[in-house]
């Protein structure tokens, strides 16, 4: 599939923030308290129903659906935040929803997902990894919402755009965290249209970068992957139709180490009374590090972060806020 801007459009993205008004949180945007030169605004994902963006996708996607295609339900495969979004749409939308997950995926996450009334099936890792490719399980019923790779979820999440222009029409980048790239793409596309002047960039991890190597390298190309607390971004590949439409919607990806994020997560904590997981808190670590530039090379003055979730265990958080600064 190839995504164009035009399906991303003012009009479009209007239309998916009227339809997901009833479910999705429309989420402030705040100031960071820090002591660098930039200001640095943080749109608050991490204070929608499921503590994650990715209600808003999954809203849209089941809602811009005709009523026959949700007969027998909706299912979806995610390890966490999308198997909640998905989930909580369908409880409010009183339809059936499976989740398929990998096996050994947390236990908190599935409980999680079953709070919500899902119905869990686990499945051999990388099983469950195809069905990002093929968009197919075998004995899945009902409409199936990717977690990325589907333009309503994209549009979906492009309303988050819209609403920081309403609340700061002017700023130098923007900054995005990118697991799928369904985000930071979805995003991306409405603002080349609405902000042109403006950088847009991904936020990864050093320990799993792939949208960096394929930028550096004009193609997606192997990279090694080790798993951390960071677990909302990164992964083992970059998917084909994701990254064609990345390259050519964001101006660059900036990656930022493992310590950065655990000061970011810890920073926002402490000095904003913001919970976010790992990969919510990848757009501010970079910000936070100087490394967001204009389009003409020059240090951003003006950031907006997506703090995409936050969704973090607590052991992991109290370790963090114990740790010097």
């Amino acid at each position: 599939m190839r995504y164009e801007l035009g399906q991303f459009n003012p009009t479009v993205v209007s239309a998916a923030a009227e339809r997901i008004a009833p479910l999705a949180t429309r989420t402030p945007l705040v100031r960071l308290d820090h002591d660098g030169p930039a200001e640095i605004w943080l749109k608050l994902e991490n204070l929608q129903p499921i503590r994650s963006f990715k209600i808003r996708g999954a809203a849209n996607a089941m809602l811009a659906a005709d009523p026959t295609d949700l007969e027998q339900g909706v299912w979806a495969a995610s390890a966490g935040n999308m198997g909640q979004g998905v989930a909580y749409c369908a409880r409010e939308l009183d339809i059936p929803c499976t989740v398929v997950v990998p096996e050994g995926a947390p236990e908190t996450k599935q409980r999680a997902i079953r709070q919500l009334g899902a119905t869990i099936v686990q499945a051999p890792f990388r099983d469950w990894f195809q069905i990002y490719e093929t968009h197919d399980y075998p004995g899945m019923p009902g409409r199936f919402v990717h977690a990325f790779s589907d333009p309503q979820v994209m549009a979906g999440n492009a309303t988050i755009g819209s609403e920081v222009l309403e609340d700061l029409p002017e700023f130098d980048a923007f900054v995005i965290p990118y697991g799928g790239g369904g985000l930071s793409c979805g995003i991306a596309a409405l603002l080349r249209q609405l902000s042109p002047g403006a950088a847009l960039y991904a936020a990864e991890v050093d320990t799993a970068a792939p949208l960096a190597a394929a930028f550096a390298a004009g193609e997606p190309v192997a990279i090694e992957h080790e798993r951390t607390f960071v677990d909302g971004i990164g992964g083992p590949v970059l998917f084909a139709e994701m990254w064609d439409f990345a390259s050519r919607v964001l101006h660059g990806a900036l990656v930022s180490s493992v310590a950065e994020i655990r000061a970011a997560v810890r920073h926002l904590a402490i000095r904003n009374a913001v919970v976010a997981e790992g990969a919510g808190a990848a757009s501010v670590a970079t910000a936070l590090a100087g490394r967001v530039m204009t389009l003409d090379g020059e240090p951003a003055r003006r950031i907006v972060c997506v703090v995409s979730g936050g969704n973090i265990d607590r052991e992991v958080l109290s370790d963090l806020l114990g740790e010097a600064d």
